[in-house]
C-alpha cells in the first residue's frame, strides 16, 4: 500500500507539520507579512489556519511553496 513518491519532496510531512515549522521559524507576524491570508493576521492558531488550508489549494500552494524554499522573500521583522 505504501507507494513511493520520489518526485513528491513533501511526501510523508503533514500540513499540520509544515504549518508548526513555519510558525517556529518566522512566528505568526512575519508569516503574515510572507502570506497575506486572514488566518494568519487575525487572531492566528494553527487549527483555524490547517481549516483554511485545508479547503484553499491556492494558500496551501503558497504555504507549501515557502517551507520548500521556493516562496522565500525577503521581510521585514
Amino acid at each position: 500500500m505504501s507507494e513511493q513518491q520520489p518526485n513528491n519532496p513533501l511526501h510523508g510531512i503533514t500540513l499540520e507539520q509544515i504549518v508548526n515549522s513555519l510558525v517556529d521559524h518566522y512566528g505568526w507576524s512575519k508569516l503574515g507579512k510572507c502570506i497575506n491570508i486572514r488566518c494568519f493576521n487575525s487572531n492566528p492558531s494553527v487549527n483555524s489556519s490547517l481549516k483554511f488550508l485545508r479547503k484553499t489549494p491556492w494558500a496551501r500552494k503558497k504555504v507549501e511553496e515557502l517551507y520548500m524554499g521556493n516562496g522565500e522573500k525577503d521581510v521585514e521583522a
